[in-house]
Parts: structure tokens; C-alpha cells; sequence
């Protein structure tokens, strides 16, 4: 698959306004079929989808925040997570916090726009400690709070499911808008199992009520192995995701609809729950459940397939590091280097990369004779120009990077220092003699608050300063996995990084 022409971000692909008009209008249609109430489950994120945007130039990674909006006044909305995630810690690489801290910032997130979480719901809980301790805080700040066990007989004993040993076991979440909104911070939140559970509870109490499912992602009306398509199982590789043409829709409907293999797999026993529960249930496939607009939302085909291309490779290198850490297995890295096989895609697709090993060969041969690990890394500009830094006894690849970037956006000559030598030493010396750091180059966290400190009183630093948010949605890459410092540093000015699995530091712990 040859390249697009021109940078993946700079093309949009996808057309925002139309894609929030349709999906509105498909919500509000699927809930006059049900009448009283429905109980709608929100895959992915509700909120910064960074991969929704990075596979579709064009989409904004809060809309579905815009949908909730335009819904505000119907809708109520349920937060689930899951107790093992909170037991394990489970983290969202986005951000770099855990499932649990995701949820509070979610509620908070909500609560800015107007919108108020009407209960947590805490799903598999058996008393483990840290969802316990969860439960507590969320009580204390005045949040309603449920906890579901596993749910009896689950998936094969439907007299035992819907009863009052099953789904009767759990409390009752009593709402009062004809929308419910279920999401949470991940896969595997137990939001099918809280949208059942209420099911049953409304036809007890003779109440009429609907299920629907709206997830971004495998975009059904797209083809199997299309980039997008693809690029999710990318995503999903940890968790052994994979897509297929949904066989219920294409025997029911005569045809081809792309879902994934846990939908389908679900959806025989899904059905047979249902048709329990409700005595005739609307739906002949998992296609049918969704409410899913996204692909008519699709203006630049070629440019959502460059951009999804480019997702694919990113989560090569991610997966690679987390193996390196410890997070994944070597299964995971395997299954996306097969994906990328599929596709023709090459490391190389990702046009950073050899920028960045070039400048940690360029240190290595301008620190022969040295010990220690010589790190490069590289950043693709908005006008597609590339530049590079590398670490020295001063600072990390990291930070030179972004200081050059700066420097570059600015129009500062390179033989201009915008910090100046006695600031660095300055911080050196507290990481030195204060602080008691093994290690004295700076960070990028440590640089970026030098530079504006510096922005106070050198006009050369400000220009610097002023273009770190023309950095926004660039490309970077680098030799090694960066430091807690560089890596908060870079997420917080939201370029998309990948890294070759190399550690920056002989040390194994770094802190």
C-alpha cells in the first residue's frame, strides 16, 4: 500500500458536524422504537478518543462529549469499572493514570460540561480491597456508588441469569430520563452486564425498556480489512480483539457487516437473554444492536487509510515497549507485526524513525570513549520538516528535541542557546547536591519549566516558549524508552511518541 502524499495530519478525512448530525439523529430514532426507556452502551472513550482522531483526521476527540450535550436533557448517565482493573492497575496509555483515577477524571470532566454522573456501579466486586477503597473515596466525595458480583450462571445458564439469583441480585439504579448512558474507562467495564441487569429489573416493575450499543469501532459499513478496521485490532491486540464479517447479519439480512469477535461470539446467548427478559427481542445480529454512524462520517478515504496505516505502526513500537516493561506478552507484539504484514507496512512507514536512530549513532560517534547510553529523537514538524535532538551531560534527547522544534517554529538560529548554561547548571546542581539524583541531565519536564521561567526575562526563550503549541498532534519517536520526566513532558504538549524497547539508563530503577 503506497503512501499517502503529504503529512497523515494534515489531511482531514472525516467530516465532524455530519458525523454528530447523523449520530444524534440515529440515537433519537432507536429510542421512539422502544418508548419508555433505553439503555444505551458507549464503547471506546467518551472522552479524548485520541485513537477515534489519529485513525480519522478530522474527528475531534471529545464529540461524543457534544452528542451528550445535544442529549443533556434526556439522558441520564452510569459509570462502570471493573474491581479487577482496580485491583490491577490497570493503565490508560493515554494519559498514564490508572482505570480508577480515569474514572474520577471522568466524572470531574462531565461535571465541566454540565453533565452529572448519575451513579458509579463497581462490576465482578468480591470485597477486593483497592475497589473497595475506591468505593469509600467515591462515597466520601457524595457519589452514588453500587457493586455487582459476577453474575450467576453466566453465559450458559439463562434460567439463572435472569432471575433473582442472576441479574435480580444486583440493586436496582433507579433513573429518570428516557436515555441511559452507560460507558466506562475501558473494555471488559461490565456495561452489557449493568445494561441487562436493569433490563430485568424494569420488565419486574412492568416497564418497557430497550438496549442499544453504540461503539466506534470496527466500523461496520467499512471493509473487513480496511486500515480503520484494522488499526482497532491494532489497538485491541492485548486483549485478543480481532474483526469479522458479522455471520447473523449476513444470514438475517443478506449483508456484509464487520463487528468483532466478542460481540459475535456473545450475541447467540445476548439473544437468548433478551428474548427472556423482554419475550421478543428487536434484534437478528450484533450489527443490528449498534447505532453506530461513523463511517458516513468519512469524506477522504485515502486519508483515513494513511492515518489508520500510521496508528498501526504506533502501536507496534507501544506494544514492543510494554513487552520490554513487562506489561504485555510476546503474543501481543506478534499479532500486530502479522497485521502489519497484511498491510505492507514497514517501521520504516513511520517517517521518524530513522531520523531519530540517526541522531543517537550521531552522539555514540561524538561520545566515543564515553560510558553510558547515547539517545536519539526526532519530530516531524507540521510543514513535514524533520528535526532531531540528542542527549548530552545537559539534557535528554527529549528536551533537546523540543527545544530545537521551537527553535526551528521561532526562526531562532541553531547557535543561539535559549537557556542559558548558568540556568541548566543551576538545576544540575540541585539534582546533584539537593536532590541527590544519580543522574544530572534535564528532563523535558525539568527543561519546559526552565524555559518559561527563562520566557520572564530573555525575549528569546518566549518566542521559544509561545510555539510550544504549534508542537501539538506532531509526530515524534525515540531510541529509548523515555524517563517518567520526558514522558510526562511529551504527553502534556500531546505529540503522539513511539519508541524503539531500549531502556535510557543502565539503572534499573529510575526515579
Amino acid at each position: 500500500m503506497p503512501p499517502a502524499t503529504g503529512p497523515a495530519a494534515a489531511r482531514t478525512g472525516f467530516d465532524n458536524d455530519k458525523y454528530l448530525a447523523e449520530q444524534t439523529a440515529a440515537i433519537q430514532e432507536r429510542v421512539s422504537e422502544f418508548g419508555t426507556k433505553l439503555y444505551l452502551e458507549l464503547g471506546g472513550k467518551l472522552v479524548y478518543d485520541y485513537h477515534a482522531a489519529r485513525v480519522l483526521p478530522g474527528f475531534h476527540p471529545n464529540v461524543k462529549m457534544g452528542l451528550l450535550r445535544e442529549l443533556r436533557d434526556d439522558a441520564d448517565i452510569i459509570l462502570c469499572i471493573h474491581a479487577g482493573d482496580i485491583e490491577r492497575r490497570k493503565i490508560r496509555a493515554d494519559f498514564g493514570i490508572t482505570y480508577d483515577a480515569d474514572a474520577l477524571k471522568l466524572i470531574d470532566d462531565l461535571k465541566e460540561q454540565g453533565l452529572l454522573v448519575k451513579a458509579v456501579v463497581i462490576t465482578r466486586f468480591d470485597s477486593q480491597p483497592a475497589a473497595a477503597a475506591f468505593r469509600n473515596i467515591l462515597e466520601h466525595r457524595g457519589v452514588r456508588v453500587y457493586t455487582h458480583r459476577f453474575t450467576r450462571g453466566y453465559p450458559t445458564d439463562v434460567d439463572t441469569i435472569v432471575s433473582r439469583e442472576g441479574y435480580g441480585a444486583n440493586e436496582y439504579i433507579a433513573t429518570e430520563k428516557p436515555i441511559v448512558v452507560v460507558t466506562g474507562p475501558g473494555p471488559g467495564s461490565g456495561k452489557l452486564a449493568t445494561c441487562l441487569s436493569q433490563l430485568y429489573h424494569d420488565y419486574q416493575r412492568g416497564v418497557r425498556s430497550g438496549y442499544a450499543k453504540f461503539e466506534t469501532f470496527p466500523i461496520w459499513n467499512l471493509p473487513l480489512k480496511h486500515p480503520v478496521n484494522v488499526a482497532y485490532e491494532a489497538a485491541t491486540a492485548d486483549i485478543r480483539d480481532f474483526n469479522v464479517v458479522d455471520p447473523f447479519h449476513l444470514e438475517a439480512c443478506g449483508k456484509v457487516a464487520v463487528n468483532y469477535n466478542r460481540d459475535v461470539e456473545v450475541f447467540p446467548v445476548l439473544h437468548r437473554i433478551l428474548t427472556r427478559i423482554t419475550g421478543s427481542p428487536r434484534y437478528q445480529s450484533p450489527t443490528d444492536m449498534g447505532v453506530n454512524r461513523a463511517g458516513f462520517g468519512i469524506v477522504d478515504d485515502a486519508a483515513v487509510r494513511e492515518a489508520a496505516c500510521q496508528e498501526i505502526v504506533r502501536r507496534y513500537f507501544r506494544y514492543r515497549c510494554e513487552h520490554a516493561m513487562g506489561f504485555v506478552d510476546g503474543e501481543t507484539v506478534q499479532r500486530v507485526e502479522l497485521l502489519m504484514n497484511d498491510l505492507g507496512l514497514k517501521q520504516q512507514r513511520r517517517v521518524v524513525v530513522e531520523p531519530a536512530r540517526r541522531a543517537a549513532d550521531e552522539a555514540q560517534q561524538k561520545g566515543k570513549g564515553n560510558e553510558g547510553i547515547f539517545c536519539g529523537a526526532a519530530m516531524e514538524l507540521p510543514d513535514s520538516t524533520i528535526v532531531t535532538g540528542k542527549n548530552s551531560p545537559a539534557m535528554h534527547a527529549a528536551a533537546s528535541l523540543i527545544l530545537n522544534a521551537t527553535k526551528r517554529l521561532a526562526g531562532i538560529p541553531d547557535q543561539i542557546h535559549v537557556l542559558s548554561p548558568a540556568a541548566i547548571e543551576a538545576i544540575a546542581n540541585l539534582d546533584r547536591n539537593i536532590l541527590k539524583k544519580r543522574t544530572v541531565s534535564l528532563d523535558l519536564a525539568e527543561t519546559l519549566i526552565a524555559l518559561s521561567v527563562s520566557a520572564t526575562a530573555n525575549p528569546t526563550a518566549h518566542m521559544a516558549l509561545e510555539r510550544l503549541k504549534d508542537l501539538r498532534g506532531c509526530e515524534v519517536h525515540s531510541t529509548h524508552i523515555p524517563t517518567p520526566g520526558d514522558e510526562e513532558g511529551l504527553r502534556k504538549l500531546g505529540v503522539n511518541l513511539t519508541s524503539d524497547p531500549n531502556f535510557s539508563s543502565h539503572s534499573l530503577f529510575a526515579g
